[in-house]
Order: structure tokens, then C-alpha cells, then sequence
């Protein structure tokens, strides 16, 4: 695991306490309905949408719940390597059947991975498909998400930005909150009211 995962190498640091409190912001925003799903995104690459991610997964768990994270980045997914887990099979994978036996029935629990961090778990991006947008907007996702939904507290999905493809578009109308990340003194109004 990576220093990156501040919020488990270091959790009396004043950054995980940031990380605590946007938990507690997230929940607290959707306290009317009960949040399962929630993507977080941002408007270009380098805003830290992946390390927002997996420090949130990481707080969310240490709160005693089930956390699957998913990286939905299934371009340039990164969390498998800020876990150091198996890159595949992942997400990719298991909408598309790429890599799998044609006669082997599909079970989500063969694509979850455990990490490190006691009640967290990870579904890496998989092997770059050719066409991420399908993938995402086939019956098998919203079917994965429902599933998913039964078995954990809360899913997170780590998207990709919102500026370059359609794919956190996608997502963003199945799931039940998003976040988006932006850079302070780096991100561009005009970009974030567009992702708005």
C-alpha cells in the first residue's frame, strides 16, 4: 500500500480528519435517503479524484461499515495500484466477460479483492476495454449495482473525469450522491459549472 492512504497510514493526522469530516458532509447531505452509491468524479485529470476516493473508502470503513470501491476509470483506472491488488479480472471485465471462460457464469464475489484495510474492498478497472460508455450503460451495471447495494454498506465509485468522456455522466444517474473533485487554485469555474 502506498502513502497515498493517508487516512490508514495516518489516521491521527489533521488530513484524515478532513477526510472524516467530508465523510460526515456526505452523509449528512443525504440523510433524507438512505446513501448506498456514490461516485466521485472531477472535471479534468490531476484533481486528486482517485486519492479523494480511496481515503473516503477508507474512512467510511474505519466507521464500521462494508465498503466496496469500485474504479469505474476503466481508462486509466489507478486504484489497484494505491491498494497494490491484482489488476484484474475487474470491472471491465465482468460487464464485458473479456478474459473470462464463455462457459464460466459470472459471480460478482470472483472480481472483489480485499485490501489491507479491514472492512474494505476493491473492484479494479480490468483490462482497458474498447468502448468504456457501453460497458456502463448495459443492463449488467445497473444489475451489478443492485447487487452490490445487498451486499455493502456503501459503494464508491471512483469515475473519470467529467471534461474528457461521457462515463461519470453515465454513472452519475445510477447512483445516489456524486462528488466532484476539483484542484484549488487549478480548476477553471467555467469546467465546474459544466460538470454541474
Amino acid at each position: 500500500m502506498r502513502r497515498e492512504l493517508i487516512a490508514y497510514e495516518d489516521p491521527k493526522s489533521h488530513v484524515s480528519e478532513l477526510f472524516r469530516t467530508l465523510r460526515t458532509n456526505v452523509q449528512f447531505m443525504n440523510s433524507n435517503r438512505k446513501l448506498k452509491t456514490l461516485l466521485i468524479t472531477s472535471t479534468l485529470p490531476g484533481e486528486g479524484k482517485s486519492w479523494i476516493s480511496s481515503n473516503l473508502a477508507i474512512t467510511f470503513a474505519q466507521a464500521d461499515k462494508r465498503v466496496l470501491l469500485i474504479d469505474a476509470d476503466m481508462r486509466k483506472g489507478r486504484q489497484y495500484s494505491i491498494f497494490g491488488v491484482s489488476p484484474i479480472p475487474g470491472l471491465s471485465n465482468y460487464l464485458s466477460g473479456i478474459g473470462m471462460d464463455e462457459d464460466e457464469e459470472l459471480d460478482i464475489v470472483d472480481f472483489v479483492q480485499e485490501t489491507e484495510v479491514d472492512n474494505l474492498f476493491i473492484i479494479p478497472a480490468g483490462n482497458i476495454p474498447p468502448n468504456p460508455s457501453e460497458l456502463l450503460i448495459s443492463p449488467q451495471m445497473v444489475d451489478l449495482l443492485d447487487q452490490l447495494k445487498e451486499l455493502c454498506d456503501i459503494v464508491i465509485l471512483d469515475g473519470t473525469p467529467n471534461e474528457l468522456v461521457t462515463d461519470s455522466l453515465i454513472l452519475a444517474r445510477l447512483v445516489d450522491s456524486t462528488v466532484i473533485v476539483t484542484a484549488s487554485k487549478e480548476t477553471k469555474k467555467e469546467n465546474l459549472r459544466r460538470a454541474i
